[in-house]
């Protein structure tokens, strides 16, 4: 059996590393095609989510937003390829998809087997679990003989095997490849959990029929680091990717705002002018405009800007920066310089 899950979460088609040196021109590529061609989920709330008229929201739209708007100065030019969980990884390597932005934990299986590159974590989560109410179930060592509704292809297949093992308990699987039919079967009842990332659960609880008649358990089981992943083989874009994702740390960290960002480049603090672009040509390096970071930060924000309105504690997910909160606020953000 555990073999045949760290299978399905390396992939069930991997191309090898020639996959993943295909794409050394993905700049060239994007800048020629006129837009950034996103790998996102098939509908997480808060994080990639499309409403009725196909306009895409969430953290990891966002940060496909920031990626357009560091490439072009136009956050508009990205176009979205919803993926399932089993699909998200040969589409990336196919070249289908110039970055996955898509809740995608970083394994090490996963960064050394596919040809592929995780750049930065955008979002520290762990994988937990979610009941009914009526259960009375206050913990996840109570949760013995439970049938368990989760996704294939993904890592959280694996941490439920871990953990019951580790806890001596049993457990029946019920797994299916859409995160849409996972909601449905536990809505449905026709399994007595439902793990994901907590994160997840959140986000996937307002779906439900009757999203206060649920729960989510305090036990996190797993470090899931979650972020953006693109091909081996080209580190000029890997090197666009993470810099998207630290300049929008810096920004927040040195107080610059989508609101405020022009009035800030007129500054004298240098950390700030190196990271908006009016002095030094951090830009250059990597192929696209020194004012790259500006654009970022005017077109889609700071981190905790996309944070808050996606996400945060005004939103219906409510969740707090926790572990997301930057370095300098006791948490695990950590934005390299601009220097």
């Amino acid at each position: 059996m555990t073999r045949k899950i760290l299978s399905a979460i390396v992939g069930t088609a991997v191309l090898g590393l020639s996959a993943g040196t295909v794409s050394a021109a993905t700049l060239d590529d994007v800048k020629a095609k006129g837009s950034v061609q996103c790998g996102v989920s098939q509908g997480l709330p808060g994080f990639s989510n499309a409403d009725q008229d196909g306009n895409w929201t969430g953290l990891d739209v966002d940060f496909c937003r920031a990626v357009a708007a560091a490439v072009f100065g136009d956050a508009s030019k990205v176009k979205y390829t919803p993926l399932s969980a089993k699909e998200r990884f040969t589409a990336l390597q196919s070249g289908d998809v110039d970055v996955l932005s898509r809740n995608t934990t970083w394994t090490m299986s996963r960064d050394t087997a596919l040809g592929l590159n995780f750049s930065v974590v955008n979002y520290y989560d762990g994988q937990g679990f979610m009941v009914r109410k009526d259960m009375n179930i206050n913990s996840a060592l109570n949760l013995s003989g439970a049938s368990i509704c989760t996704n294939t292809g993904t890592t959280t297949e694996l941490n439920v095997a871990d953990y019951f093992r580790a806890n001596k308990m049993e457990y029946e699987l019920v797994a299916f490849e859409k995160a849409d039919e996972v909601v449905a079967a536990y809505d449905a009842g026709r399994c007595d959990v439902y793990t994901t990332d907590q994160s997840g659960l959140y986000a996937q609880r307002l779906k439900l029929t009757d999203p206060g008649a649920h729960i989510v358990l305090p036990e996190i089981i797993s470090k899931e680091p979650l972020g953006p992943v693109v091909r081996q083989g080209d580190d000029q874009w890997l090197n666009i990717i993470k810099w998207t994702h630290f300049a929008m740390l810096n920004a927040e960290e040195l107080g610059v705002t989508s609101a405020n960002v022009d009035e800030m480049k007129n500054g004298d603090n240098p950390s700030i002018k190196r990271l908006l672009g009016t002095e030094g040509e951090f830009g250059g390096a990597i192929g696209i405009s020194n004012e790259w970071a500006y654009n970022v930060i005017k077109e889609v924000g700071n981190y905790a800007e996309t944070f808050n309105r996606n996400v945060g504690p005004d939103t219906p997910l409510a969740i707090s920066r926790g572990v997301n909160a930057l370095w300098s606020n006791g948490g695990l953000q950590y934005g390299a310089p601009v220097r």
